[in-house]
C-alpha cells in the first residue's frame, strides 16, 4: 500500500485514489490481499450483468463491419473460416478427418449458477453439433468478481458445466478465469469431423423445408427473469431447453446429409435464416403461426417485455425481410436466443421422418416451420408469413 499512497493512485486500480473508498470505511486494502465479507447467501447472476446471456454479444451489424476490414489470408487447409462467417471453423487435417474450432462466452442467463454453467457449456458445444462435428475437448473461460461473490458459485458454474461436457463425451484440458466485476462464462471447444460429412450452413435448395429443433424466446424470458416479470415455473421449461445439448439432432441428421444447418442463438432466428438464404440464393419462408414458442413467451409478446437485442437484430435484417405477416408473435423471429435448437433445410421426404424420430427421442418440440423456394427478385429474402 505505501507504493499506492506514495504514487496517490491504486497500484491495482489506477482510475483509484489512494486511501480509497474500501479503505477508508471498512480499512481493508484489497491490492495487500485483504478481502471484504462475501455477501453471504446464494447471489442472483443476473443482477451483476447488464443484459442476459446471449443478448450481451455484439450485435451482427457491427461485428460484420470490423470483420470486413481484417486482413485475410488464403490456407488451403481452412474448409471454414471467418470469411465463410460460419458457426465454428474447419481446419482438415488429412482427407478424411479435419478439426471443428468454436468458442462461445456469454453473460448468466439465468440466477442459479449451476444451471447456467450446463447452458454455458451446451451453448459451446452447439456450434460443433451445427457442423456435424463431434466434440471432443474445451477450454473454460470464465469473468468473475472472485472479491465480491466468493468461490461457492463460480465452482457451481464449472461443475454445472464440466458435468454436460462429460455428458457428451467432450474433455475438459485447461481453462483461463480473469477477476471481473461483470460474470462470463463459456468455453472453446474442439471437434473432429469428416471433411465430407459437413452440414454446410449455404446450400439450402429450392423445395426444401425448414426444421427448428428448440422452441424459441429464450431472451425474452431470460430479459423478463432480469427484470422480476416471470415466475420461476413458467421460466423453468427454456432453461431445461437450453442446457438440452443439440446431440440428438446431430446424429439424426448426419445420415440424412442435410442441406444446410445452423443453431439459432444470439442474432436470433430471422439473423441467422437471411445469412442461410443469402448465401444459399434461395428465398425462405417462415410460417409465423407454425413457430414453437417457449412457456410465457406469449405473456412477454403482448408486455412489451423484450430485451434490446430485438431492436438491433430487428434493424440489421430488415432488408432483408418481407413481412407479409401481422401474427403476435413476429418480434420473436428478432428474439436473442441462447443455447438455441438447430435450423435445418432438408428434402420433405427426410424432413418428417427427422422430426418423428427427434420426438421419439424426447424432443417434442421439433417441428417443420417453413420452406425455401427459388428466388423471385435480383436478391434472396425471407418472408414472414400468417
Amino acid at each position: 500500500m505505501s507504493r499506492s499512497i506514495k504514487l496517490g493512485h491504486c497500484v491495482c486500480e489506477p482510475k483509484k485514489p489512494c486511501p480509497c473508498d474500501v479503505f477508508k470505511e471498512h480499512d481493508i486494502c484489497l491490492c495487500a490481499g485483504e478481502k471484504m465479507p462475501v455477501r453471504a447467501g446464494k447471489q442472483a447472476l443476473t443482477q451483476h450483468v447488464r443484459k442476459a446471456g446471449c443478448a450481451s454479444k455484439i450485435g451482427q451489424s457491427d461485428l460484420l463491419a470490423i470483420l470486413s476490414r481484417l486482413p485475410q489470408f488464403d490456407n488451403p487447409n481452412v474448409l471454414l473460416g471467418t470469411a465463410a462467417g460460419d458457426d465454428a471453423g474447419i481446419y482438415r487435417i488429412s482427407d478424411t478427418l479435419a478439426l471443428v474450432q468454436t468458442v462461445d462466452v456469454f453473460t448468466p442467463c439465468v440466477d442459479d449458477a449451476y444451471r447456467f454453467g450446463q447452458i454455458a457449456a451446451a451453448n459451446s458445444v452447439s456450434d460443433v453439433y451445427a457442423m456435424g462435428g463431434t466434440p471432443i475437448t474445451a477450454l473454460s473461460i470464465i469473468g468473475y468478481p472472485i472479491e465480491t461473490l466468493g468461490g461457492e458459485q463460480m465452482e457451481a458454474m464449472m461443475r454445472g458445466g464440466i458435468e454436460t461436457l462429460q455428458s457428451c463425451g467432450c474433455a475438459l484440458i485447461g481453462g483461463h478465469s480473469i477477476n471481473d466485476e461483470e460474470i462470463k462464462f463459456g468455453f472453446a471447444v474442439t471437434g473432429l469431423i469428416d471433411p465430407a460429412n459437413v452440414f454446410y450452413r449455404d446450400r439450402a435448395c429450392a423445395g426444401d423445408v425448414l426444421v427448428l429443433t428448440k422452441p424459441l424466446g429464450t431472451g425474452m424470458l431470460a430479459f423478463a427473469a432480469q427484470i422480476g416479470r416471470v415466475d420461476e415455473a413458467v421460466f423453468a421449461e427454456a432453461i431445461t431447453g437450453m442446457a438440452t445439448l443439440n446431440k440428438d439432432a446431430a446424429e439424426l441428421l448426419g445420415p440424412l446429409k442435410p442441406h444446410a444447418c445452423t443453431d439459432v442463438t444470439g442474432f436470433g432466428l430471422a439473423g441467422h435464416l437471411v445469412e442461410m438464404a443469402r448465401n444459399s440464393g434461395v428465398d425462405a419462408n417462415v410460417h409465423v403461426p407454425s413457430l414453437p414458442l417457449y412457456a410465457g413467451v406469449a405473456e412477454c409478446l403482448s408486455g412489451g417485455i423484450m430485451p434490446g437485442a430485438v431492436e438491433r437484430n430487428q434493424s440489421y435484417t430488415e432488408p432483408w425481410i418481407e413481412r407479409l405477416a401481422v401474427h403476435a408473435a413476429l418480434p420473436v423471429v428478432f428474439d436473442p436466443q441462447t443455447s438455441g435448437g438447430l435450423l435445418v433445410a432438408l428434402p420433405r421426404a427426410a424432413a418428417e421422418p427427422f422430426v418423428e424420430a427427434m420426438h421419439a427421442r424426447g424432443h417434442h418440440r421439433t417441428c417443420i416451420i417453413g420452406d425455401f423456394s427459388a428466388a423471385r427478385g435480383e436478391h434472396p429474402v425471407v418472408r414472414m408469413l400468417d
